[in-house]
């Protein structure tokens, strides 16, 4: 079970397990999405461009992000509902062969009228392997209050 709203902080900070981003994501994402801009799918074109290579989708690396957010377990059956992204920023490309892992704080917290829920605000951080962030936002999250004993 994952962490109920009673168990956080403004102010934690946490990080989530890394991936490497490789062609057959890229591949695989502009099959599922219908996007095969050339400069996600055509190296020769790709390194035309100011980026000089082939770069994932952007909203790859955000989908990507909520996986690994995921795999941190904490929101495993406490999670009601995914609320929004605000100011989400895609301030550098990521490469095919990335590692990238997601950082996060909590940044702001409140309760519902609804006793059995709270809104958790978290600023999410996609990092790479030089340590940049390569995007960055606000999600929120409505999660389950821990149950009355």
């Amino acid at each position: 079970m994952g962490k109920y709203y009673e168990d956080f902080e403004i102010g934690q900070d946490f990080s989530a397990p890394g991936r490497t981003i490789d062609h057959y994501d890229v591949a695989a994402f502009a099959g599922l999405s219908g996007d095969f801009n050339p400069v996600h799918t055509n190296r020769e074109f790709a390194a035309s461009t100011s980026f000089g290579q082939p770069i994932a989708h952007g909203v790859l690396g955000l989908s990507v992000a909520t996986g690994l957010l995921a795999r941190t377990g904490m929101f495993d059956g406490t999670a009601i509902a995914f609320l929004g992204i605000d100011g989400w920023r895609f301030s550098k490309p990521i490469f095919f062969g990335d590692t990238i892992h997601v950082e996060f704080t909590i940044t702001a917290m409140r309760e519902t009228k609804d006793p059995g829920a709270g809104i958790l605000t978290r600023a999410v951080r996609i990092v790479n392997q030089r340590g940049e962030t390569v995007q960055s936002g606000d999600m929120t999250l409505m999660l389950r209050r821990r149950p009355a004993a």
